[in-house]
């Protein structure tokens, strides 16, 4: 048996493009193990490779364009440590995003929040003629001296969230929200695999108005998976 989609695998096409369907309606791999009869590790190894390969296709490589950026941080992972406040919450993982409007986001997992980390990554993917909002956070200062002429910010910390319908961060913050809604259904991610679910979330965000079970059947016609 030959499957185009998926080199090395024993798994008819017709049943792997099934799969890939229950994927892309993001039905959890046990209930697709169930209405497939494919075993669940099966079902977890082409999870895996499925996702493996949205990761690289996140992962291609930009332009600084120019437009309209949202940039925040987000922190995942358990609950906060008593004592240990705000972006030194210990224990999480540092999410850094970019949403550049009106419907297109960028994800980094980082280990600090410092300018010699943020600014390289602010700069692949933004161009200094840019519109840049963000909070106060300090470490944003540093844009306007990198050249960022076009940076306003909003001040949570004094409950100030939209200065004007432009000035504000609604955006990236409205996708932190969906990604902790989508992880809470796992009841937990393991962090070995948070890249790939943050990169999934990523994706669908994206491309929330096309048919990814389209996009994602041509890529694997192109570029098949392989078994690891």
């Amino acid at each position: 048996m030959v499957n185009k989609y998926f080199i090395g695998s024993h798994i008819s096409e017709r049943k792997f493009r099934q799969i890939v369907k229950f994927f892309c309606l993001d039905i959890e791999a046990k209930k697709t193990a169930e209405l497939t009869g494919i075993s669940r590790q099966s079902i977890n190894k082409i999870y895996t490779a499925i996702r493996l390969r949205i990761a690289d296709i996140c992962s291609m490589v930009t332009q600084p364009t120019k437009g309209e950026f949202e940039l925040d941080e987000s922190y995942f992972g358990a609950h906060r440590v008593r004592g240990i406040r705000g972006r030194g919450a210990r224990g999480k993982i540092i999410i850094f995003g970019i949403f550049k409007r009106p419907n297109t986001v960028y994800t980094y997992i980082i280990n600090d929040c410092s300018s010699e980390t943020l600014l390289p990554i602010i700069k692949d993917i933004i161009h200094p003629d840019a519109v840049v909002i963000t909070d106060g956070f300090k470490t944003y200062n540093a844009l306007n001296k990198e050249g960022f002429k076009h940076h306003f910010t909003v001040n949570h910390e004094e409950n100030e969230f939209a200065k004007s319908p432009m000035i504000h961060t609604n955006g990236i913050e409205n996708f932190w929200g969906l990604c902790k809604v989508r992880f809470s259904k796992f009841r937990g991610i393991n962090k070995s695999t948070f890249y790939l679910h943050l990169k999934e979330c990523k994706f669908r965000y994206n491309n929330r108005e096309r048919d990814i079970y389209k996009l994602l059947i041509y890529n694997f016609r192109i570029f098949p998976l392989k078994l690891s």
